[in-house]
């Protein structure tokens, strides 16, 4: 290990708006859009059915890395219950899909400045990404601190929009309830898992946590607020506009709530590009501290070396390079979304199973195995 550490400056504020801002990014503010064209009001039933179990897959997360704080999280936990080439395999996997997630977000956030008419979106997506890039590189209080602003200026206008669209719902929009085929909504299932995705980076930078305990407390906090913004924003979209509206609009809740109140649009645009850059600025650090971790364990030069701010400069580096390398490969959101939604549920997977052999208390492991099968059936029909 290096002799430099990292430095202990994160309360629960900062870990739930890093929980916050990795899950409330680009998937909310493109996914309903998405969702709704395809299986219409049903798309609402896959947001429950995924919020369950987005909802296992968190809580077993929450006490194992409770109990087994470290920095990287998911090796901590995979190498005490399934041996170390297992870990390795599934640390990678969830690397693979939080690259993927950078670029996704990227993607997102090129979707919406070309809203605004901007051109030259590829050169756009890859400018934020470096300079995020260099956010992180500067030091982690200065990155959460932006994290904290972003997290604010996103959340709370959210659920301002969704309490002003309420009074416009109108029963009609719910009508016809299930206009998809089977496969149509499996679809949708699987599309809608990637706005829950990022949860888990609230409990990966737990050496630079001042009390390790509040972990737990900043997931379940992280989702709680998720669930309700997404529950009540969804019910709101499709009860006001209409699912036809939503489905023509590659920034949904912007196109909503320029409908009903004139001149928004660009407003909500520019709400939904801070949720993206926090998202991304999120995704970076997670993802920069798994791969530090993983190198740290098997002590690979250069990578598992901290500044002395307690910065892993060499992995922040690689992480921006790959996730700009994936946007000259494919700049769909759909496509990156899937992919890393894909290579996230097997890691999932494997956590729910952790916690079910760690723990031996009936109600954690029935939880762990709701968590277990409801991410590996959305994991079989993936491939279907």
């Amino acid at each position: 290990m290096s002799q430099k550490k990292y430095q202990k400056a994160l309360g629960l504020f900062g870990l739930v708006s890093l929980g916050l801002g990795g899950t409330i990014g680009s998937g909310i503010f493109v996914v309903p859009g998405i969702a709704a064209g395809i299986a219409g009001p049903s798309s609402l039933i896959a947001w429950v059915l995924v919020a369950i179990s987005a909802s296992c897959v968190m809580i077993s997360l929450a006490w194992t890395a409770s109990k087994y704080p470290s920095t990287g999280a998911f090796y901590s936990i995979f190498s005490r219950v399934f041996g170390k080439r297992t870990s390795v395999v599934l640390v990678v996997l969830y690397l693979i899909s939080a690259i993927f997630g950078n670029a996704t977000i990227a993607a997102g956030l090129g979707q919406y400045f070309a809203f605004f008419g901007f051109q030259y979106i590829l050169l756009i997506e890859i400018m934020i990404i470096i300079l995020l890039s260099l956010l992180n590189l500067r030091g982690v209080r200065l990155s959460v601190t932006a994290e904290n602003i972003l997290t604010t200026l996103k959340t709370i206008p959210l659920v301002i929009i969704s309490l002003l669209l309420i009074p416009y719902i109108q029963s009609s929009n719910f009508v016809p309830f299930y206009p998809a085929g089977p496969m149509d909504f499996l679809k949708v299932v699987i599309i809608v898992y990637w706005p829950f995705t990022g949860f888990e980076i609230c409990a990966i930078p737990a050496d630079e946590t001042k009390d390790q305990k509040t972990i737990f407390h900043s997931l379940m906090i992280v989702m709680a607020i998720v669930i309700f913004v997404y529950a009540l924003l969804n019910i709101a979209l499709i009860g006001s506009v209409g699912s036809d509206v939503l489905s023509q609009s590659s920034a949904p809740i912007a196109a909503a709530s320029g409908l009903i109140f004139k001149n928004s649009e660009k407003i909500v645009a520019i709400i939904g590009i801070i949720a993206m850059l926090s998202a991304l600025n999120a995704y970076i650090l997670g993802s920069s501290r798994v791969m530090h971790n993983l190198s740290s364990e098997y002590k690979i030069p250069l990578l598992r070396e901290l500044d002395e701010k307690g910065i892993p400069p060499a992995t922040i580096l690689i992480t921006a390079v790959f996730s700009i390398s994936l946007l000259f490969f494919s700049n769909h959101f759909n496509q990156l979304a899937s992919i890393s939604v894909i290579s996230t549920l097997l890691p999932y997977f494997f956590i729910c199973l952790a916690t079910y052999r760690l723990f031996s208390v009936p109600k954690i492991k029935i939880i762990a195995i709701i968590g277990a099968i409801t991410t590996l059936a959305i994991l079989i029909v993936s491939f279907m």
